[in-house]
């Protein structure tokens, strides 16, 4: 019989190829721990407002109960300045990946592209994520105002026009264009003390420096409740869940007069709706948690979490809104 060939030899393999195979493993760790460490980008909030008011406050409250849904974490992140330009800037110029977003009062959203002649951004290409929550403005006196409620008080400014003082935050500010929104509603003239912010303008209100402000609920109702000045009317559609005894403006016959400072999510232009809508979900979810409605209301504020859709509605009316109001009356800055 033939003898069979005996088989042959496997190739002895050469230092190149045994280096190159010890190389691979590492090489695909990195890899993947590269692509592990992508996945897990923490979520950053800019607040393009100082940290401690309200407008900071919510954002870190609804960011202590999102870490579940961003392994990453989630950072918030104050970015004051300009009205809220500075913080809205950094967000416009973001990667669109959902990661890096804006949570915001109406300024740099609604308010500011009326107000300034010129913005390094373009306001009307946020996409929509969702509204975190509204505050009602509120028409608060002090104790040295006379009139018992906002119809005497209304008949008292028209008797004397321009015998009034009413503070704002500032120019351009919710309550200095709140205040303007009531004055062309009621026909009444006012003289203007801007403050720069809230604080010193409630000192002055409480002190009888100045007799009217128009503030959003959360940092005026401790000092109602303390006697220290008094709420007239809220400018919202529906009572305060907080302060039930307090009319509505429209329950007085001023149904126009509505004034609410919310707070909501956008994201960078070219966000995929996709990723806007995740982004809404998991705010949304969070926002039905009791741990997160009981220190919402606390600052007087009522949780929403509006769909993208519902937030981008919202949002132009408030922005066709307070043009109209910065318009007539000619409200400009500084």
């Amino acid at each position: 019989m033939p003898r069979r060939p005996s088989a042959l030899p496997l190739p002895t393999p050469s230092r190149r190829q045994l280096l190159l195979t010890s190389l691979a493993a590492p090489i695909g760790l990195l890899l993947a721990d590269r692509a592990r460490a992508q996945g897990a980008a923490p979520l950053r909030m800019i607040v393009p407002f100082p940290a401690g008011g309200t407008a900071d406050v919510l954002p870190r409250i609804v960011a202590d109960r999102l870490r579940e849904a961003y392994p990453g974490g989630v950072i918030v992140d104050n970015r004051p300045g300009a009205g809220g330009n500075i913080g809205a800037d950094v967000v416009f110029r973001a990667k669109p990946d959902g990661l890096t977003l804006l949570v915001s009062p109406p300024g740099p959203i609604a308010i500011n592209q009326s107000l300034y002649p010129k913005l390094s951004f373009d306001p009307s290409k946020w996409v929509p994520v969702t509204v975190l929550a509204t505050v009602p403005n509120v028409m608060v006196v002090s104790p040295n105002v006379k009139a018992k409620d906002l119809l005497e008080f209304i008949a008292q400014l028209k008797a004397k026009p321009g015998g009034t003082t009413y503070a704002s935050q500032g120019n351009g500010s919710t309550s200095h264009l709140t205040a303007n929104l009531f004055m062309s509603l009621t026909g009444t003239q006012m003289v203007h003390v801007p403050y720069k912010g809230t604080a010193p303008a409630l000192v002055d209100v409480m002190g009888g420096q100045v007799d009217v402000f128009f503030d959003n609920l959360s940092s005026s109702l401790p000092h109602a409740r303390a006697g220290r000045l008094r709420i007239l009317a809220v400018a919202d559609s529906h009572r305060s869940p907080v302060l039930k005894e307090v009319p509505t403006f429209g329950e007085l016959g001023l149904p126009a007069m509505n004034a609410v400072t919310w707070f909501a999510v956008m994201a960078p232009p070219g966000t995929p709706d996709a990723v806007a809508r995740r982004t809404q979900q998991a705010m949304a979810e969070v926002l039905k948690r009791d741990d997160v409605q009981t220190p919402f209301a606390d600052q007087g504020a009522e949780a929403k979490g509006w769909s993208s859709e519902e937030t981008g509605r919202f949002v132009q009316a408030e922005i066709e809104k307070w043009r109209r109001v910065i318009k007539a009356a000619n409200v400009t800055i500084d």
